[in-house]
């Protein structure tokens, strides 16, 4: 579901899954994996070759050769992410016209390969083409970067789609302590900050603080379904 040509300077959900609802993130490394090439890949330059580092069990490589590399170029503003073990959310605002195309060709082909060498398997690892969506207007850019960090609930309090969650609080705690999404970075609990560029979302919700209590108004406050009408068509699942 590709509907618009993706142009430089908007902002698109971007969305894919494991192929047959596969899951596509087995264990800590893997997510760990992935978190890493959305860093990395995210450069018009040539990624550095670190799968034999991760081979032998170093987790943050990164560190290890950041400070003497060459200044990235970006391919996509990373505005949020959410990985969940079948698939993933990206809210991606590209830097050219090519950027989305170039960065998810990289991250899927990248992380395909790691996942089928780890695993010893072969074939495609993703259902087809990633998804993307234009976000045409502000009703969906406010409503979307709560929903994509809402989605690890999915995992323990799958109430909350219903509106039926009984212990709001139990609930933030979770999501601040889900590491494989953007959201602890936004509230201003360090996770992976480098790989995201969260200047104009936090500007647009007026800091750390209000984003987090804007999360738990909308968790309390929303009607899924109503919601689900409104922003389905860039919901993409």
């Amino acid at each position: 579901m590709n509907k618009d040509k993706i142009i430089a300077g908007e902002i698109y959900h971007i969305y894919n899954r494991g192929t047959e609802k596969r899951n596509i993130f087995l264990d800590d490394a893997d997510y760990l994996r992935f978190i890493h090439d959305l860093f990395e890949f995210n450069d018009e330059n040539p990624a550095f070759n670190i799968g034999y580092l991760f081979n032998k069990g170093y987790i943050d490589v990164r560190r290890r050769y950041i400070e003497n590399r060459e200044k990235r170029k970006l391919l996509v503003e990373i505005l949020a992410f959410c990985l969940m073990p079948n698939h993933y959310h990206l809210l991606l605002k590209p830097k050219k016209d090519a950027g989305v195309a170039e960065f998810i060709k990289k991250i899927n082909g990248g992380y395909a390969k790691y996942f089928n060498n780890k695993y010893k398997r072969g074939g495609a690892l993703f259902q087809g083409k990633y998804k993307s969506i234009l976000i045409k207007n502000e009703s969906h850019f406010i409503h979307l970067p709560y929903y994509i960090h809402l989605n690890p609930l999915d995992l323990k309090f799958p109430e909350w789609r219903s509106n039926e969650i009984k212990n709001y609080e139990e609930a933030m705690k979770f999501l601040e302590s889900y590491r494989w999404s953007s959201f602890p970075d936004y509230i201003n609990k360090k996770n992976f900050p480098s790989v995201t560029q969260r200047e104009f979302l936090l500007e647009f919700f007026e800091g750390p603080e209000q984003y987090k209590k804007d999360t738990l108004k909308w968790l309390k406050e929303m009607d899924l379904e109503e919601t689900r009408e409104e922003i389905k068509e860039i919901m993409l699942e």
